[in-house]
């Protein structure tokens, strides 16, 4: 069987200032129509910036649509046509003031295949310098340095909630195990 959708028809349904959303019709694999919702994102990075003594930097922010406090890695959105790295470089030094002298790429991340485009850029920041951190002026954040053993930690337990968070502590903490 080929799981392939065909796209029958696409009508934009809203444009917004991150996302756009579309009203797609399509063909399903048994030849029925589909109503598809999709929500058009130009994609993200995040980074963990580990430091020398084992922690890494985590920032705390208000996530308005859960009305409460969340830790996460810094992380943004990207400008659409952005290199991903340079990207990472840029909400690195906004975010928790840090330049990377290693930024290891980890792969991708699709954050809601069933009804979103975003795609999301990972990164491991080693070789750390402290600098200003400079968010954009809507951007509140508080920043702290965990163990990055306790961010495991948090996983595990259900601490951590944020999901760009927990995919890229799983995916550090197994690249630096088998580097």
């Amino acid at each position: 069987m080929k799981l392939l959708e065909e796209t029958v028809d696409s009508q934009v349904v809203y444009r917004g200032v991150i996302v756009d959303v579309r009203l797609d019709h399509a063909r399903l694999v048994n030849g029925r129509i589909a109503k598809r919702e999709v929500v058009e994102h130009p994609g993200g990075v995040a980074v963990l910036p580990l430091h020398d003594d084992g922690t890494v930097s985590v920032v705390r922010q208000f996530r308005y649509p859960f009305m409460q406090v969340v830790a996460e890695l810094p992380a943004g959105k990207l400008e659409r046509g952005e290199d991903p790295r340079l990207a990472a470089l840029r909400e690195l030094e906004e975010e928790v003031g840090l330049q990377t002298g290693e930024l290891i790429d980890l792969g991708v991340l699709y954050t809601s295949p069933g009804f979103s485009t975003e795609v999301l850029h990972m990164y491991l920041a080693r070789k750390l310098r402290q600098g200003e951190a400079h968010p954009d002026e809507d951007e509140f954040l508080q920043g702290e340095r965990v163990p990055l053993e306790t961010l495991l930690e948090q996983v595990m337990d259900g601490t951590l909630v944020d999901a760009k968070t927990v995919a890229l502590v799983l995916k550090a903490a197994r690249f630096l195990q088998t580097e």
